[in-house]
C-alpha cells in the first residue's frame, strides 16, 4: 500500500528540513493519490526536475521510485517550469516541491 501524497510530502519536506536543505511547496495536489514532483535548484542557475518513476521501473514494494524528466544531469529553470507546466495541462491535481540546496542532493529513491 502507498503512503497517501500529502503524508510523504510532508515527510520529504521535513527530511530536507533535517538534512540542511530549503525546501517549500509550490503547488498542492489532490491529498490521497496526486502525482508528486520535485526540482533541485543548486542555487547557480541549474536545476533539475525529478517525477514518478513509470510502473515498469517500480517496484513491488509500494515505494515512490523517482526519475529525472530530462536527459542532461541540470537544466535550466525556464526548462525545467516548462516541463512541469505541461504536466499541470495533463494532471492538475499533481504536487510540485521546490528544494534549494547546493549541494544538488535529491533525497528521493532513483529507479534504475
Amino acid at each position: 500500500m502507498r503512503l497517501r501524497s500529502d503524508i510523504w510530502v510532508s515527510a520529504y519536506l521535513r527530511r530536507c528540513e533535517v538534512e540542511g536543505a530549503f525546501a517549500t511547496l509550490r503547488r498542492r495536489g489532490a491529498a490521497e493519490a496526486g502525482a508528486i514532483f520535485v526540482v533541485i535548484d543548486r542555487l547557480d542557475g541549474n536545476v533539475a526536475a525529478y517525477g514518478p518513476a513509470p510502473q515498469s521501473l517500480a517496484d513491488d514494494s509500494g515505494e515512490r521510485r523517482w526519475v529525472r524528466l530530462h536527459a542532461a544531469e541540470w537544466i535550466e529553470p525556464l526548462a525545467a517550469s516548462d516541463r512541469l507546466h505541461r504536466e499541470i495541462k495533463f494532471d492538475s491535481d499533481l504536487w510540485i516541491i521546490d528544494v534549494d540546496d547546493r549541494q544538488g542532493r535529491n533525497f528521493l529513491d532513483l529507479a534504475a
